[in-house]
């Protein structure tokens, strides 16, 4: 992991000095920040990315806070409509608006898409990662639980909503965040993370059967 990290610096120095971020009046961190200002990731769109790759002092564009916009769409009331090129969830509510959220997706092999609708809800939800998560992150000398107890560094954070498919549980949630430097980019397994407090919102809102297009 130590060579991975080091290479992982070799390569944003380089990619700080090629996108002319790094002016001698910039900080490292401010630096950073425009880098991965871009909801497509900037510099890292179509690589594989991990929330470890993500600077903590990250800041998250402005276009990814909740806010209500307009929004035709034929779809009814309280649809949910995730647009993952653009990191964005809608939360329908009708006459030509919706609240929008800002959402991180799935990493470069792990995004999806389709209808599904809204199985379940949990409120600081315990986190079960499935057995093929466990090996994968083994094989990244990373050790997962078996279940994890919902709380703050839980990370599936203060709420989940629970995608189901036509065969049931799809293991794709909608759920909160304890990492909210990551919201505009690709960096989940497939699930779909928000901050906190708008996964809380977004909750409150959000009813059993709900229609949940991914797109």
């Amino acid at each position: 992991m130590r060579g991975g990290r080091l290479i992982f610096a070799a390569v944003l120095g380089a990619a700080l000095a090629a996108s002319g971020a790094a002016r001698a009046e910039d900080n490292f961190f401010d630096a950073l920040a425009k880098i991965f200002s871009g909801g497509d990731g900037g510099i890292f769109q179509g690589q594989v990315l991990y929330p470890e790759d993500i600077p903590r002092g990250r800041m998250v564009p402005s276009q990814f806070h909740r806010q209500t916009v307009r929004y035709n769409s034929p779809e009814r009331p309280g649809t949910i409509i995730i647009d993952t090129r653009a990191h964005f969830l809608y939360y329908v509510t009708g006459g030509g608006q919706a609240i929008r959220y800002g959402v991180g997706v799935g990493r470069t092999g792990f995004g999806w898409k389709g209808t599904v609708k809204v199985g379940g809800k949990a409120e600081w939800p315990a986190w079960r990662p499935p057995k093929e998560m466990i090996a994968r992150e083994a094989k990244r000398g990373h050790r997962l639980p078996v279940v994890m107890a919902g709380g703050k560094g839980n990370p599936l954070g203060a709420r989940a909503i629970y995608l189901h498919g036509k065969g049931g549980d799809t293991g794709y949630r909608i759920h909160g965040t304890s990492e909210p430097w990551t919201i505009g980019l690709n960096v989940s397994s497939g699930c779909i993370r928000l901050v906190n407090e708008d996964v809380v919102d977004l909750y409150s809102r959000t009813r059993i059967g709900a229609k949940v297009i991914v797109m």
